[in-house]
């Protein structure tokens, strides 16, 4: 293995260890920061380097690169060439996108980083430990993709069965899993859309009023659980109480197309 140039006072090149895990990680597969970090320390010492710095994103998601601080800090540093090598855990320690992935560690070996994964056995220096970064990168791929719809399909077969999943919206509080009417939740957002249906009040000036964006009060407006409807892809009868007369709510749909027409100024 070709070693880049970043190296300590006695010659031995630097690497930068990253671990992560989220609450959901640390419960349904015990990983944990501390065995990361000591299985990479130890690989790290067995390939030749000296540990620069290890970087921790805590109780964080894949999803989202940029939203993960110790990853900004990692890549920052890997550009400034603070390092020779990053190690890692495991791939979807990194990011569970395969497009994400493959982006990055292109970026990272630009700038004459090598990426090591102790897991899965991957390094980015031979051109066969790059095959098997992206025959792993796929299957990851794939796997998160199953996992999706798996979820989806879940979520389809409640949601046809009139449970509700997302966040209680205003007139509303979960008990026992189960939307139940608020009641003075239920008359403010009453008191809304009258307001809304039958004042001159623009969107801006009645969001302000209510402490809510503008924005917020246009999804609120148009929200169908408010008529009993759950919906997933397709709607379908709640088992939640209705809060709304239909024609009060078909008012305000009527009100916010015609806003929506006439542009900005009605906004």
């Amino acid at each position: 293995m070709t070693l880049s140039t970043q190296t300590n006072p006695i010659g031995k090149p630097t690497a930068a260890i990253y671990v992560r895990v989220s609450t959901e990680d640390q419960v349904r597969h015990g990983y944990s920061i501390i065995a990361q970090e000591e299985a990479l320390r130890n690989y790290c010492t067995a390939l030749g380097y000296e540990v620069f710095k290890v970087y921790k994103d805590e109780g964080k998601s894949a999803k989202d690169m940029k939203n993960r601080p110790a990853m900004q800090s990692l890549l920052k540093d890997a550009e400034a060439k603070k390092f020779a090598a990053i190690f890692i855990y495991k791939l979807d320690r990194f990011s569970r996108s395969i497009m994400d992935l493959i982006l990055t560690i292109d970026q990272i070996k630009s700038w004459g980083i090598d990426f090591i994964s102790l897991q899965d056995r991957i390094e980015t220096v031979s051109a066969t430990g790059k095959l098997m970064f992206h025959i792993v990168s796929a299957f990851a791929e794939f796997e998160s993709n199953v996992i999706s719809e798996r979820t989806k399909f879940t979520m389809g077969s409640k949601a046809s069965k009139g449970s509700f999943m997302s966040k209680a919206p205003l007139g509303y509080n979960f008990v026992d899993k189960q939307l139940v009417v608020d009641e003075a939740g239920a008359k403010k957002l009453l008191a809304i859309f009258k307001e809304f249906i039958g004042t001159s009040s623009s969107l801006n000036q009645l969001a302000k009023k209510h402490n809510l964006s503008t924005r917020g009060l246009i999804k609120l407006l148009s929200n169908k659980t408010y008529l009993g409807i759950v919906k997933f892809d397709k709607e379908y009868p709640g088992n939640h109480q209705p809060i709304l007369d239909k024609k009060i709510f078909d008012s305000a749909q009527k009100k916010l197309e015609k806003n929506q027409k006439d542009g900005p100024n009605n906004l």
